[in-house]
């Protein structure tokens, strides 16, 4: 008479189950830190398990319905994680500076507008002075297409 090892083979399938349940609880904390789409789908094939036990795990079940419902269900774009989100405060202090710049580049642009103008009016009235004109003195006959 064979002895009873029926003990090995339950303990087998203990571990292979919980093997299984981690990868899948790995799966989705990882999928939702780095924002990727929660789907039964795609969580099983991160875990790779079956969508048929991730659907029959009330927990995990559950738990990706919450984090789709979060999100928004698969959308097309990546949503944000949590913890990467930007507040208003800290977006207003990005911006603060943004805003400054560019008025300052407003002010440089007016500055370099006059400052040409103001070169080319010198320019023109001693070409006026000079006697030479300021405008051709004969058409140009060339068409000149659209650009």
């Amino acid at each position: 008479m064979r002895a009873d090892n029926s003990h090995h083979v339950i303990a087998a399938a203990r571990q292979r189950a919980a093997d299984t349940r981690k990868r899948a609880e790995s799966a989705l904390r990882r999928m939702d830190k780095r924002g990727l789409p929660i789907t039964f789908d795609a969580v099983a094939k991160q875990a790779r398990v079956s969508r048929s036990w991730l659907y029959n795990q009330a927990d995990l079940r559950a738990e990706i319905e919450r984090l789709r419902a979060r999100r928004g269900s698969a959308s097309a774009s990546r949503p944000v994680p949590d913890m990467q989100r930007a507040s208003d405060a800290s977006l207003l202090r990005r911006l603060e500076p943004a805003a400054e710049r560019i008025r300052h580049l407003e002010a440089e642009n007016k500055q370099l507008r006059e400052a040409l103008a103001l070169a080319l009016g010198e320019r023109r009235a001693g070409d006026v002075q000079r006697g030479t004109r300021d405008t051709p003195r004969k058409k140009s006959t060339a068409i000149i297409g659209p650009c």
